[in-house]
């Protein structure tokens, strides 16, 4: 059950060719159905509802009741979606059951998940028919603030991270902070890791407000207004990024502040062993340690970013790793340029850089002693 609809905020995702909504509104879900009919989905539309099997038995009667009662033809495809689970057989399951209930170029998909399912139904929107429309409804931290806004769909490859994925924007992204209240707190405090990111990269004030709170590591420890602020601007920061570089040519990058170092933690330790948002955490720790290293900020901001990140009661110590292979980890990351790793470094609180010449044996001082 969600609860009773409040105001709803919109923030709109201002691209060019494909601009769409992100709604935000406690007991929004109710409300899934009527939001897709008024972004010109017609009464008869065939909809498949992705969703995992803890998310379907919170949230996955009002979804689907609420896409019924807009008038679609919607159904549910229920899949497991723990990182392990992110690859190519998974997505041939949605692409399965597109073909089964005969899913047409007007049909459209619906993530009801985390980022895990997210990134799935969102690749699989894009490869079906050679893309039909997707809808993301995020139920985590994580994914509200982060992985359902830009359009970033895929899956794992052994070799990486998020190696096999294309572009594909959402037609609209509806976010009910009241499916948090069934969130693990550990989920919670990974999303938090995102949070800190957008504080970090560009807003100093958000980061401020973040240093000020009395806690950090659960939704009751955050609050309600301080968490509608941190929904509200982290997708208000996201969407002006990704309206300005929609497929990370330039200025997009800086979203990947800690991810190119988080995505080595994660390949290397096994997907699983840390969430994402937990790998990121230690990942923004250790590009401040190499801006550190390389005189770009100061040492007071890198325990700035330090205490914020423990009072999330995120992980950021370095894991013991072979050297040579977070190296070769490094070089096969999809961001790689002309064979150098392209690092997001902190230079100041709420400023970044995007830098292609960390010098090896930087890495192997700050990470690899």
């Amino acid at each position: 059950m969600t609860a009773a609809p409040t105001a709803i905020r919109t923030i709109e995702v201002a691209l060019s060719a494909n601009p769409y909504p992100v709604v935000i509104g406690t007991g929004a879900l109710a409300s899934l159905g009527e939001q897709i009919r008024a972004r010109g989905s017609k009464e008869g539309t065939k909809v498949l509802m992705v969703t995992n099997p803890v998310v379907q038995e919170h949230y996955g009667a009002t979804a689907l009741a609420s896409l019924q009662a807009a008038g679609f033809e919607a159904t549910t495809l229920v899949i497991d979606a723990g990182e392990d689970q992110k690859t190519p057989a998974t997505v041939a399951q949605i692409h399965d059951a597109a073909f089964a209930r005969r899913l047409e170029r007007g049909s459209l998909l619906v993530a009801l998940g985390g980022g895990v399912v997210g990134d799935m139904a969102g690749f699989a929107a894009a490869t079906w028919l050679r893309g039909i429309a997707v809808v993301q409804v995020p139920t985590t931290l994580l994914a509200m603030v982060d992985a359902a806004i830009g359009g970033k769909t895929g899956v794992n490859h052994p070799g990486g991270k998020n190696l096999i994925g294309a572009f594909h924007q959402p037609r609209l992204v509806l976010v009910d902070p009241s499916t948090l209240s069934t969130l693990p707190e550990r989920e919670f405090r990974a999303g938090m890791a995102e949070v800190i990111k957008y504080g970090v990269i560009g807003d100093r004030t958000l980061f401020s407000e973040l240093e000020a709170s009395g806690g950090l590591s659960s939704m009751a420890a955050v609050g309600g207004p301080l968490l509608q602020k941190i929904l509200e601007r982290s997708a208000a920061a996201k969407a002006q990024v990704v309206a300005a570089d929609e497929r990370e040519g330039g200025l997009r990058a800086i979203l990947n502040y800690g991810h190119t170092l988080g995505h080595v933690v994660e390949t290397l330790c096994g997907y699983g062993t840390w969430l994402h948002g937990e790998a990121v955490a230690i990942g923004m720790v250790a590009a401040g340690e190499i801006a550190l290293a390389m005189g770009l900020w100061h040492a007071a901001d890198q325990q700035r970013q330090r205490a914020v990140i423990a009072a999330a009661g995120l992980p950021h110590d370095w894991p013991s790793l072979d050297a040579g292979a977070v190296i070769a980890c490094l070089q096969g990351d999809k961001k790689v340029r002309d064979g150098r790793v392209r690092f997001v470094l902190p230079n100041a609180i709420g400023s970044v850089e995007i830098r292609s010449d960390v010098a090896e044996s930087t890495i192997r001082q700050v990470l690899l002693q």
